[in-house]
């Protein structure tokens, strides 16, 4: 930071670029496919933790072209089960670092994420939620509209609404951060460590031979390489075709919006499963608005009229005061959805084939931890006990890691 506000006060010499080109090598030690978050992440930890520069992020677009830079970038570890509060706690804290660790302002902003119940099925729920959390030693309690309306002035807490909010699961660590600002600062980090970041460099087959991969062909060429991870979230069980690797994973769009900017007024991120919505104002002033994803399997990015109205009347449900808002854009993204609701990490049948897929609608809070522990996972040849309970094997071995009752909104 105090580089870039150096540079930015001397006229004379332009800003250096973040991340270089580099031409294509005929072999890289790792090849990571995917340039978001997860991908970035892991080749940022493989060169600072262990040493392994010769590394390749392939990015058929723009890095953060994908779902990283289509999400709505809340920040939360409130699960349901105790694997994915321990996972996504671990990420929470890392993201408190990030900004010191990659110098580059990421701006997180923890200012509390509320899921609201509406039935009495919904607070046990919630409640069950708080335990598991407090005994992992996450910070989520159990609230009453008394301190709802403390924390968020402007929901309508009256019984006049069809469904009135009577509880909320109270996650003060949860908060919401720049998404672009953290693929920049991984690439920026991974860069400056000898990474070569590719974009525009489209995977078209990966060779396998004896069980075993041993090259990816791309629209520049062929690199050599016996590691590959396969970091591509909705597009996974395309990359995983072309080692025969079928996933149990459908893809699905995941629509969102913002609305024009207006003056700072609701702190907290605002959930309600019941209503399939979530609401929370972005430092510009925007209302970041989204539900669950589409109930149909697509790789389609068209936003639909259909979404815009659902979602509408259920903020008005919430918000009455928002009836004359303008709606300033609206986009989609695609996620990978597995049966559990929880992400696949780890080895596959494929020697030299690593996944960290399956993300569904929780990706972008996972980013740094998936990094760090899929880095290690590489370099030391040994699974991690934290992703231990996210390998693909868990289907076969009825070992599922239920996540859908911490899914909210799907988002």
């Amino acid at each position: 930071m105090i580089e870039l506000i150096r540079q930015g006060l001397n006229g004379k010499q332009p800003l250096r670029r973040q991340w270089r080109d580099h031409e294509l090598k005929e072999s890289y030690d790792v090849v990571i496919i995917g340039g978001g978050v997860h991908g970035l992440a892991a080749a940022y930890y493989l060169a600072r933790d262990h040493g392994i520069s010769d590394v390749a992020v392939l990015e058929k677009r723009y890095i953060g072209s994908g779902g990283s830079g289509r999400n709505t970038a809340i920040i939360r570890s409130n699960y349901l089960t105790a694997e994915g509060v321990r996972f996504y706690d671990e990420s929470v804290r890392l993201y408190e670092e990030l900004s010191t660790e990659l110098n580059f302002n990421v701006m997180f902003s923890q200012r509390g994420h509320l899921t609201l119940a509406h039935s009495d099925a919904a607070v046990r729920t919630l409640r069950w939620r708080a335990e598991v959390n407090q005994i992992q030693g996450v910070d989520s309690r159990l609230i009453w509209p008394d301190e709802i309306a403390r924390l968020c002035p402007q929901l309508d807490l009256s019984d006049r609404p069809r469904f009135p909010v009577v509880a909320a699961l109270y996650h003060p660590p949860g908060g919401i951060i720049r998404h672009d600002a953290v693929v920049w600062g991984y690439a920026a980090g991974a860069d400056r460590r000898g990474v070569h970041i590719h974009q525009m460099t489209e995977v078209t087959g990966i060779d396998v031979e004896g069980g075993r991969v041993t090259g990816v062909r791309t629209n520049r060429g062929r690199i050599k390489t016996g590691m590959v991870l396969n970091a591509t979230a909705g597009w996974c069980t395309l990359i995983s075709d072309m080692v025969g690797l079928s996933l149990p994973v459908t893809s699905h769009p995941l629509q969102a919006c913002v609305s024009e900017a207006l003056k700072p007024f609701l702190d907290v991120i605002v959930v309600s499963g019941s209503l399939h919505v979530y609401v929370s104002q972005s430092d510009r002033g925007e209302l970041v608005m989204g539900a669950s994803v589409d109930p149909y399997q697509s790789y389609s990015l068209d936003s639909t009229l259909d979404f815009l109205e659902g979602l509408s009347g259920h903020v008005l449900e919430l918000f009455p005061s928002l009836a004359h808002v303008k709606i300033l854009r609206q986009w989609a993204g695609i996620c990978d959805m597995t049966p559990d609701y929880s992400p696949i990490m780890g080895f596959t049948p494929v020697e030299g084939f690593i996944l960290d897929v399956g993300w569904g609608t929780y990706g972008f809070k996972a980013g740094p931890v998936s990094g760090k522990r899929i880095a290690e996972l590489i370099a030391t040849n040994r699974t991690p006990e934290l992703i231990a309970p996210f390998r693909l094997s868990r289907f076969t071995e009825r070992t599922l890691v239920g996540e859908k009752g911490a899914a909210s909104v799907g988002h």
